[in-house]
């Protein structure tokens, strides 16, 4: 049985149908009708919600509203029109809608459900959370430039700060990067131009030293990260429509390229396009993510995530999509794919997929731990579920667990200590400061026949020790195309990449903006001998690059090279002429096979004194 919904939801023979289907009657603010006949949900079980093919409005105003703490994002009180709680077996079909949201909204939030599915329809926002302007002038004498402002990002400037002002929700100039607008991609050597300098040093500061703390503090926090701080910048508007701005410390942005800025960073991450968490099974088949101001999909603790078609891609003109990752994986399992996939002018990576370390504090006892949250987009993060494997890491004496223990339980303090018990007493070795890690919290990861490009930051960056294939795509990005970390000491993102395949892609001048990095990086945050990533194949790829360094080699035990083709793309100039092709470094059993160059490096392979007779070939 069908029911179709106009201004709200109607009923036939005292029930509410499964099948629901919403008309344009609703565009004009589809949140109270939508989250009206989701909230009977849990009484009356929906299978499918259909919206007739047309532009439907979303407003906060009349939104459900949760405060949420989201991995990799600012915490926020979430409003939503679309709390897909609890929820299993149910579709969403757009039927080729566009969805436009207003102000901070989290389209879809999905928590603690079964088997989702998402289809044919366009996430874009009325207003983006980011800004963009024009420069029109630079002066040198007076270390100024001026920048042309659209009617698209109304301003004001408030104590010499620009402001943007948007539909609940401002920024300052804050995080920023420079864009080519010919190109439609950041900005060729855009590193020496931006960010834009918006602080510096405090000039009086008194006393602060006398501040004693008894924990470990985040400086970045926001409490933390602005002490010791104060604007820099200086703005003045020169008309209606285009201001000059003093005192930037990098080189003037040139006349022509567009600079885009989204605020504080501590504050530029509010709205995500989809959230799941808690979640087993979800499909995205034919999306389209125009804009979000954070990332087009987070999922935490979630397994069997197939992305088929996932777009993410800017609209209306604007240089940008969505201002964080396009998509992002943390703590997820089963199985994680993305493929059919185009994530172009996002501006961070195009997906993320690792898991989380979290410090010993305390030892509680035989079987309990006091746990703390490092970065403080990760309070609340819940490490696993009962009877996952947990490793016990030291990252001093080696990147893998030293011992194993099994989960039994986590008990929420506050967002940044938790309390874990194990089924087992705890090794008498175990430390304060040693860190753990789900080793059960990784998924098999297949990238497939995607493009991604002209985006800041990387393409992928993969820390994951399953099976991953990476295999048939096109990167042309900021930074890295594919890094291989481990990072220990900012995000406290665990996972050492393992069993991973890059096969058969084409990647185009990547590291663009003027970084001295290869196109592929492995790489760790503790700088030691110690072996962190194990069986690697990179076979058959095409590099294209403009610069001479095209892959890193560190900390790996097992790596194989072989049919690749390296040509000096020519696009732009070279940035680092003394550079090698290859770097190896703190590495073992390093196999390079029938692979062609045809670059214009003076050496092909660069190496330490760990592996004397390694040849390219």
């Amino acid at each position: 049985m069908s029911l179709l919904c106009g201004s709200g939801f109607s009923q036939s023979e005292g029930l509410l149908s499964e099948n629901v289907v919403f008309t344009t009657e609703i565009a004009e603010d589809a949140t109270p009708a939508v989250l009206a006949r989701i909230r009977q949900a849990k009484k009356y079980p929906i299978s499918e919600i259909k919206f007739e093919k047309g532009t439907y409005h979303f407003y906060p105003d009349k939104a459900f509203e949760k405060f949420t703490r989201i991995s990799n994002h600012d915490d926020v009180l979430a409003k939503t029109a679309m709390p897909i709680f609890g929820m299993a077996d149910l579709t969403i079909n757009g039927q080729g809608s566009t969805f436009i949201f207003h102000g901070r909204m989290i389209p879809f939030l999905i928590e603690d459900s079964k088997n989702i599915t998402i289809t044919n329809v366009i996430v874009d926002w009325a207003e983006p959370f980011h800004s963009e302007g024009l420069i029109v002038a630079n002066d040198e004498k007076n270390n100024s430039f001026d920048m042309e402002l659209s009617k698209e990002y109304p301003y004001e400037i408030r104590n010499g700060q620009l402001i943007f002002v948007k539909e609940y929700y401002e920024h300052n100039l804050g995080q920023s990067i420079l864009f080519d607008p010919t190109r439609n991609a950041i900005a060729f050597n855009a590193e020496v131009y931006t960010p834009i300098t918006a602080t510096r040093n405090s000039t009086f500061q008194h006393n602060l030293d006398k501040i004693k703390y008894k924990y470990k503090t985040d400086p970045r926090s926001k409490v933390e990260k602005v002490r010791g701080k104060e604007d820099n910048l200086k703005v003045e508007e020169v008309k209606p429509g285009t201001v000059r701005v003093f005192n930037h410390k990098q080189k003037l942005p040139p006349v022509g390229m567009v600079l885009v800025c989204k605020g504080d960073q501590s504050l530029n991450r509010l709205a995500p396009a989809f959230r799941i968490t808690g979640t087993e099974g979800f499909n995205a088949k034919n999306v389209n993510v125009h804009h979000a101001g954070g990332m087009g999909l987070i999922a935490e603790n979630s397994s069997d995530l197939i992305l088929d078609s996932f777009n993410v891609t800017p609209s209306q003109g604007r240089m940008v999509s969505t201002t964080a990752d396009a998509t992002h994986f943390v703590g997820c399992r089963g199985k994680v794919v993305l493929k059919n996939c185009t994530f172009n002018n996002q501006l961070d990576d195009a997906t993320n997929v690792h898991g989380t370390y979290q410090e010993v504090m305390d030892i509680i006892g035989k079987k309990s731990i006091g746990v703390r949250m490092g970065h403080a987009q990760q309070q609340g993060f819940t490490i696993g579920r009962a009877n996952d494997t947990i490793g016990l890491v030291r990252l001093a004496t080696s990147f893998f667990p030293y011992d194993y223990l099994t989960l039994k339980s986590t008990e929420y303090i506050n967002g940044r200590y938790q309390i874990i018990s194990f089924n087992e007493d705890l090794p008498a070795g175990l430390k304060v400061g040693d860190l753990i890690e789900n080793v059960e919290g990784y998924p098999e990861l297949l990238v497939q026949n995607c493009n991604i490009s002209r985006n800041r930051a990387r393409g992928l960056l993969i820390s994951n020790p399953k099976k991953t294939i990476i295999e048939n795509n096109y990167f042309s990005t900021e930074m890295e195309a594919i890094l291989i970390p481990v990072e220990s000491s900012h995000w406290f993102e665990s996972g050492n990449a393992a069993n991973l395949i890059i096969r058969n892609n084409t990647f185009q001048d990547n590291q663009h903006s003027g970084f001295n990095r290869g196109v592929i990086r492995f790489v760790t945050d503790d700088e030691n001998h110690n072996i962190a990533f194990k069986n690697i194949e990179i076979t058959n790829n095409k590099f294209h690059q403009f610069d001479n360094l095209i892959l890193e080699i560190s900390n790996v035990d097992g790596l194989l090279f072989q049919g690749n083709t390296i040509t000096n793309s020519g696009s732009f100039p070279i940035l680092y002429p003394d550079n090698p092709a290859i770097t190896v470094n703190a590495s073992k059993n390093i196999v390079f096979k029938k692979n062609k160059y045809m670059g214009k490096a003076k050496q092909i392979l660069m190496k330490d004194e760990l592996l004397p007779s390694l040849k390219f070939k």
